[in-house]
């Protein structure tokens, strides 16, 4: 069955940085478009970054445009969010998925606070 594992998130500072991952098993990861989500607080699901099935194309929401970057290494079945100049609002927790699916792992949680 899909299974989608995230890690990487943890407490940072404002301005800092974080780097998650997502591994894949259980589907034929490369031919998939995958994107990364989160969900704050008492907010909505929000897909903040997706990519294509060959690093490209790459799209991201308004909230976290030139500071995120999201990335894929499929020969190891990997999705990564490069997460820079971070700030309090983007403490949420943060799920990879299959786009246009249900598909979703469990999340990790990403807290930016001083």
């Amino acid at each position: 069955q899909v299974q989608l594992v995230e890690s990487g998130g943890g407490l940072v500072q404002p301005g800092g940085s974080l780097r998650l991952s997502c591994v894949g098993s259980g589907f034929v990861f490369r031919i998939f478009p995958m994107g990364w989500y989160r969900q704050g607080l008492g907010k909505e699901v929000e897909l903040v970054a997706e990519i294509g099935i060959l690093s490209g194309p790459t799209k991201y929401a308004e909230s976290v445009k030139d500071r995120f970057t999201i990335s894929r290494d499929n020969s190891k079945n990997t999705l990564y969010l490069q997460m820079d100049s971070l700030k309090s609002e983007d403490t949420a927790t943060y799920y990879c998925g299959l786009l246009d699916s249900p598909y979703r792992g469990q999340g990790t949680q990403v807290t930016v606070s001083s």
